[in-house]
């Protein structure tokens, strides 16, 4: 293990100490931290795997995946920050880097609030750091507008619907509960102990969900509505996988959508 961290570090040397003038270089080790650093300006020198928006991120070469990260290439293209998510990214590779003196920060935005607030984080490493702070703002402000606009309207019971076999959902500590709240959505499972639980058929047929709220299209729909019948008559929506499941800038798209799903009369 010494071997392998000296060699690393001879890499890293030979690769030059000196910083490149202009902007800072910036890799992301999640989609959504990719969305998160083109949303604050920062065009990243690496991403990971499934980086895939804004459109240009299909272009930047790819450093990690599922099963881990490309240290050695990592090392070369000699980042100034490298962006990563406790949630996927492997501890003892990161720790590598920083043992060889890579910068390394932790984003892991698991709120409403912490959205615009990665934003802010990220505003010190954009070229353009102005702009870091307008999206946040703006990412804010019509979070609020949401809060604002059904803050007196009566709660709806949601089932958050992750997978079939097995069924799973997003309990109280989540992103995707407090986009369900924000415009009263009242989740079935809120007061479960796991944040992600696994759960049975009965469960939720127990607990009456008026509507069931899936990630996908509307063939995930359509699968999800003939699970349940005949025993739930409930209203099954679909919102784009990508706005519910990543931790970004269009998780605002998904509580659009689900507030209109939740107050279809309102829109």
């Amino acid at each position: 293990m010494a071997n392998r961290l000296l060699a690393l570090l001879a890499l890293w040397i030979c690769s030059g100490l000196a910083l490149a003038a202009g902007a800072p270089r910036v890799i992301t080790l999640a989609p959504h931290l990719t969305e998160l650093a083109f949303a604050a300006g920062i065009t990243p020198v690496a991403v990971s795997a499934w980086s895939d928006y804004p459109p240009e991120a299909r272009q930047i070469e790819q450093v990690a995946n599922w099963q881990g990260i490309k240290v050695e290439r990592i090392l070369a293209l000699k980042p100034d920050l490298v962006l990563a998510w406790r949630g996927g990214s492997p501890q003892r590779q990161i720790d590598q880097l920083q043992a060889l003196g890579i910068k390394v920060a932790w984003l892991d935005p698991d709120s409403v609030a912490g959205l615009s607030g990665a934003l802010r984080q990220l505003a010190p490493w954009s070229p353009q750091p102005a702009l870091a702070q307008q999206a946040a703002d703006r990412l804010a402000a019509r979070f609020n507008a949401l809060r604002a606009r059904y803050a007196d309207s009566a709660p709806r019971r949601v089932f958050l619907q992750f997978g079939l076999q097995p069924l799973f959902t997003a309990a109280r500590n989540t992103l995707q509960n407090q986009l369900l709240t924000l415009c009263g959505g009242e989740n079935i499972f809120a007061d479960s102990a796991a944040p992600w639980p696994q759960v049975s058929r009965e469960q939720v047929l127990t607990r009456h969900p008026a509507l069931i709220i899936v990630p996908g299209d509307e063939q995930a729909a359509a699968r999800a509505l003939n699970f349940w019948q005949p025993q739930l008559k409930a209203t099954v929506v679909a919102i784009p996988e990508d706005w519910l499941s990543r931790a970004g800038p269009r998780s605002v798209l998904a509580a659009e959508k689900l507030c209109q799903a939740l107050h279809p009369a309102a829109i």
